[in-house]
């Protein structure tokens, strides 16, 4: 079994098809998704689309969560920009229509998935103890503890923060997989491609800059078991200025 996880997709469908044109040339068996598909970017039904078509397993994320069930009516916006999220947020409901609203309204916030090694993988958008709670790369140990909650599994997959980290904290593997649409440049823009491997987590391996093709990049995570030990290689996807 050989996972490709990513989160944070935020309606940027041209990213995620240049992440899934990635992954099927290296191949994978899974595609897990933690939350925030489609807002507030250009694309969400066409991001819709190719998540259905990869069958791809889903976790609601908060932006999720809003497109279903806000009352747009009911929020006062207090600036200009709140008042264009809003108006985005119309635009996008209008855009995936009522049926892919409801099936986003009644997603799952975790997903379990067990393991060939006999442990278990949690997916989620936040972490563990509250799912709109993102756990962060500059979180404290005793921070990301109170996060994990009382039954986090063995291998917590995780986004919301959009930086990518692999930690080993309280003997769980907590693996942020960062953003495929909305990945912070400046955090990661001298990096082309991170491999971790079955390194210890946090060790990284840097290789040429993303800086020369000059329009940011998507983030994803290869999961894979090997003799019983857990292989994660996380990637940076660059991507074209129409991405």
């Amino acid at each position: 079994m050989r996972l490709l996880c990513v989160s944070d997709i935020h309606g940027h469908a041209d990213a995620l098809a240049a992440v899934l044109a990635t992954a099927e040339r290296r191949g994978y068996t899974h595609l897990l998704v933690a939350g925030d598909l489609c807002f507030p970017g250009p694309k969400p039904l066409e991001t819709w689309r190719r998540l259905t078509q990869a069958k791809a397993v889903c976790v609601q994320g908060g932006s999720d969560r809003a497109l279903a069930t806000l009352d747009i009516d009911k929020y006062r916006p207090r600036s200009e920009h709140e008042r264009a999220r809003l108006d985005r947020l119309s635009q996008t409901r209008t855009e995936l229509g009522e049926l892919i609203l409801a099936r986003l309204a009644r997603l799952a916030q975790t997903f379990r998935l067990p393991l060939e090694d006999g442990g278990e993988l949690v997916l989620v958008h936040g972490s563990p103890a509250d799912p709109l709670e993102p756990i962060t790369h500059d979180m404290t140990d005793e921070e990301v503890l109170s996060l994990l909650g009382d039954d986090p599994a063995d291998v917590v997959i995780c986004g919301g923060s959009h930086v990518p980290f692999d930690r080993m904290v309280g003997g769980v593997r907590v693996i942020n997989v960062g953003s495929v649409g909305e990945a912070p440049c400046s955090i990661r823009g001298d990096v082309d491609r991170v491999r971790v491997g079955a390194r210890p987590p946090g060790e990284l391996v840097r290789s040429e800059a993303v800086s020369a093709y000059g329009a940011g990049h998507a983030d994803a995570t290869f999961i894979e078991l090997r003799a019983g030990e857990l292989w994660v290689e996380q990637l940076v996807v660059p991507l074209g200025r129409a991405a």
